[in-house]
């Protein structure tokens, strides 16, 4: 009997012993899967951005009529179908540059006709900095209320003395989407962009390659197009953070990673402006043999920017244009 029941307790063991290490081993399975999934560029089946919308600016602080102008005409060309030319060959835009953001509302509508239009919309300038040097994100919120809020974009661009939360320490820029007005009783929800100029607070972070970089490998700094380091690097974060709002505007569009700290369609590439690029290496780029400045698309005005590689959602790679 002695060793009957011995016999039971070692094989009640084992089995508990068995049903413990499938049961880890299913929970591990279950938490490489769920990493698995989070490492996956996909859609989270919420809406983007559709329809004809306006990219209003706030400006807050100050910043200079050329300044205010760079970042308008790159706005402005954002939809500006002409092609740019040269006497070789047919040069890449900041429009072609955008119009790669179409394969993602492809992919989840077989109407292939364009699904967004962006237009600069109106400029708020707010020179006297109506709420103070240091903001909050609560802060930048109402200053995107001034805008329209119908079909827009709003953008708040904050000067280099201004202070906003985050910036440099974690983050150059952020979108987010905000309640706006009513249309037939019902509240709708407007995307908003800040970005701030990080000229003179911490350039090697936010308008790299136009500086030398704040940690890796140090290379020498690029000539930025417009000839101003922080609006040039404005630029920059204001294209990557356009391509998020458009398809990731409530959080759950395209995204790769936590929900709360998501690879978008442009920050999926950071660091990646032309072909070959690598850790302190923007990539082989088009250089202007007047000013020798860097850039990889054409704008209106004849401006030249330098804009960052979108990750495309068919080939799970980094497209650039140059």
């Amino acid at each position: 009997m002695a060793s009957l029941i011995s016999s039971s307790l070692l094989f009640s063991l084992f089995l508990t012993i068995s049903l413990l290490h499938l049961s880890s081993a299913r929970r591990l399975a279950e938490s490489e899967s769920e990493s698995d999934q989070q490492l996956q560029f996909k859609y989270h089946k919420g809406p983007l951005l559709t329809g004809k919308i306006s990219v209003n600016l706030i400006w807050y602080g100050k910043f200079n009529p050329s300044q205010r102008a760079i970042i308008a005409d790159f706005i402005t060309s954002l939809s500006s179908p002409k092609p740019i030319t040269t006497a070789s060959q047919s040069q890449p835009t900041v429009a072609t540059w955008w119009k790669a953001t179409e394969k993602y509302y492809n992919l989840i509508n077989s109407n292939k006709s364009p699904k967004l239009a962006l237009s600069l919309g109106s400029q708020v300038i707010d020179e006297k900095y109506s709420m103070g040097k240091s903001l909050t994100d609560d802060q930048i919120v109402k200053l995107a209320s001034k805008g329209p809020q119908k079909q827009a974009i709003n953008v708040v661009l904050t000067a280099a003395d201004v202070a906003v939360d985050g910036l440099c320490s974690s983050r150059c820029g952020t979108h987010g989407s905000s309640m706006g007005g009513r249309v037939n009783g019902k509240r709708y929800r407007f995307a908003y962009i800040w970005v701030g100029n990080s000229e003179t607070q911490c350039p090697g972070q936010c308008a790299w390659p136009f500086h030398q970089p704040i940690y890796g490998p140090q290379s020498a700094p690029l000539v930025a197009p417009n000839n101003d380091v922080g609006v040039d690097g404005m630029v920059i974060n204001v294209a990557s953070l356009l391509a998020g709002t458009a398809t990731n505007p409530f959080g759950n569009g395209y995204f790769q990673g936590p929900k709360e700290a998501p690879l978008e369609a442009a920050s999926a590439c950071t660091g990646v402006y032309g072909k070959g690029a690598y850790p302190g290496y923007a990539g082989d780029l088009l250089v202007d043999p007047t000013t020798g400045s860097s850039y990889n698309a054409n704008g209106v005005n004849k401006r030249k920017y330098l804009l960052p590689a979108l990750f495309d959602p068919k080939t799970s790679a980094c497209s650039t244009l140059v």
